[in-house]
């Protein structure tokens, strides 16, 4: 027979280990305001679709990609870890990593919690992905599609439209428009000036946000065009090769003339589409602000990337042969010419989390 004292000793143990666990899924459930994210979009969300794309260029699989992910493993992420999908799913309490849709390792506990279409090299111009061979806007909402069939089998019809309904759905692309097609190859400016050639983004964006709305999605976050000026390989194309302190402000008065339309157009659309919560959000002052004040943000470089030279160096150029990489990434904005660090996109995630307050604009 037990004496009374350890009979209630385990009693209010049991007690303890019963609110402590009821409270932690109370806080849990608190930050899963969304049951899925999704997203869309360029290199800056792709966490491995281009793995599986054969023909394409615009591809992070190999070495030195990857050397801060976990295992120090090489994905197809663009940076030396975990890119802003990952780090906002995380933050929101719904997994560690947001996946490629393409990868043949998926769960169908993966789907619903969500994944991402994105393709490093795409964008809002349909002529981008075709220079690189990436996944179009177009062919990832058609991926899209097939998704929502996978999870009508596997959850049924009203699970499924409470994912979309309810789902945080992001859009990150403009990048490879402006800087690749439209000033580094100059193959759009024998149709357009920049003037036209942002509005025809926007229209194509109008496009995509619409179709999307179409197949059931309701909370859209739009993601603005970054500093372009600023990126190492702007500056390198732009002839900034030698002094490379100052960005290139025509690549940035592009990518502020972008933004300011598409932050109209969300705001246009927001008034005609139904029950629909599109927020734009600007992307572009806060990494300026990372560029413009280092060190408040513990960077000590912020003209060139870490891997290799730093001035040309993406996708296949930034490989195992790359000479002199950096070995610390963390005192690096950017980790290539054109992707930020780990630690860049970790600061510009919470600054969207908590300054921009990402969950309650969607309330």
């Amino acid at each position: 027979m037990q004496c009374p004292s350890f009979t209630m000793f385990w009693f209010y143990v049991s007690v303890f280990v019963f609110c402590c666990s009821t409270e932690a899924a109370r806080e849990l459930a608190g930050n899963k305001k969304f049951p899925a994210v999704i997203f869309f979009g360029d290199s800056t969300v792709d966490p491995g679709n281009n793995n599986h794309l054969l023909l394409s260029l615009a591809k992070s699989n190999f070495p030195p990609y990857g050397r801060d992910f976990i295992g120090g493993v090489a994905t197809g992420r663009f940076s030396n870890g975990k890119i802003p999908s990952d780090f906002i799913v995380e933050k929101l309490g719904i997994k560690e990593l947001l996946p490629a849709y393409l990868d043949p390792n998926l769960r169908p506990e993966d789907l619903l919690t969500g994944v991402s279409f994105a393709s490093g090299g795409s964008g809002y111009d349909p002529l981008t992905s075709e220079l690189v061979s990436s996944i179009s806007l177009e062919d990832q909402l058609k991926m899209f599609q097939e998704y929502i069939g996978k999870l009508k089998e596997i959850a049924g019809e009203k699970r499924t439209n409470t994912i979309l309904t309810k789902g945080l759905f992001g859009v990150v692309a403009s990048s490879n428009d402006i800087a690749n097609v439209y000033f580094d190859t100059h193959i759009r400016q024998l149709q357009y000036n920049i003037f036209t050639y942002t509005d025809f983004l926007v229209r194509s964006a109008s496009t995509f946000l619409q179709e999307l709305y179409g197949l059931g999605a309701r909370k859209i976050a739009v993601f603005g065009a970054p500093p372009l000026g600023c990126l190492p390989s702007s500056k390198t194309f732009a002839g900034e090769i030698i002094s490379r302190e100052k960005c290139v402000e025509l690549y940035n008065q592009a990518a502020r003339l972008f933004s300011d339309k598409l932050s109209a157009e969300v705001d246009r659309l927001n008034s005609n589409l139904a029950d629909a919560k599109l927020v734009f959000f600007d992307i572009y002052n806060p990494l300026l602000d990372l560029i413009q004040d280092p060190n408040k943000y513990g960077f000590e470089i912020v003209d060139r990337g870490c891997c290799g030279t730093g001035i040309i160096e993406t996708s296949v150029l930034c490989n195992p042969l790359s000479f002199n990489t950096c070995t610390n990434a963390s005192s690096y904005m950017f980790w290539d010419s054109y992707h930020p660090t780990e630690q860049t996109y970790k600061i510009m995630v919470s600054n969207i989390m908590k300054k921009e307050k990402l969950v309650k604009r969607f309330s």
